[in-house]
């Protein structure tokens, strides 16, 4: 049976789940991307931005905010991480974006892992390997409702639930072995997520345009 693949970044790296269509599923981790995306897979999704804009803020990401909220992060640009720090690269939108324009932190945090999946990707690439968002897909498997924040118990036990009912009945075991790896819970969580995209889904925000590379720049749910 194909296996289906979600990825996510953490700390030290990236944290990979599998599902197949019979629920056979399991995770692994490494320092880079390319031991994971060589697993067998039929399809994958991770939850990093593929397909940057030169300026200005992606379509896909705008509309992805309307769905969720503020937990998708505005301003994947392509060479964010040619700023020395997250205030000279504010300061160069600022000025010729206009004000309010910049980075978040939190983008900011990701920049390295954004350029790790921006070296390998090709538009060849994107048969098989697509942009997800874990809170896109938790709102969509909810029934189109937003939960409550994943930082929360509450909402953490929403997502683990969604996800067990979606075949990853281990994942609250695994949430229990991370510890000593680097993987923070909500990556695990996510990349499970990510790997149920990877098998169901079929809907997506944005696609309609591409990068100067000609990635599509589109977020799978």
């Amino acid at each position: 049976m194909p296996n289906y693949l979600g990825l996510d970044g953490f700390r030290f790296g990236w944290v990979a789940a599998w599902i197949d269509e019979r629920g056979h599923h399991g995770f692994d981790y490494s320092p880079g991307l390319t031991r994971l995306l060589a697993l067998p897979h039929a399809r994958a999704m991770i939850d990093m931005p593929i397909g940057l804009e030169e300026r200005g803020y992606r379509a896909c990401d705008l509309r992805a905010r309307e769905l969720v909220g503020p937990a998708v992060f505005l301003g994947a640009r392509r060479d964010l991480w040619r700023f020395p720090d997250m205030a000279a690269a504010n300061r160069h939108y600022w000025k010729h974006e206009g004000e309010g324009r910049g980075v978040s932190a939190q983008l900011w945090n990701i920049r390295d892992k954004i350029r790790d999946v921006d070296e390998i990707m090709t538009p060849a690439r994107q048969a098989t390997i697509g942009e997800a968002h874990p809170e896109l897909i938790f709102w969509n498997l909810a029934g189109q409702i937003r939960l409550a924040t994943k930082t929360s118990a509450e909402g953490r036990e929403q997502r683990i639930a969604l996800l067990t009912q979606r075949g990853f009945t281990r994942l609250p075991k695994w949430l229990t072995l991370r510890y000593g790896t680097g993987i923070g819970r909500d990556d695990l969580i996510d990349a499970c997520a990510c790997a149920v995209a990877a098998r169901d889904s079929r809907q997506r925000v944005g696609g309609e345009k591409v990068d100067p590379r000609g990635l599509r720049m589109e977020i799978n749910y």
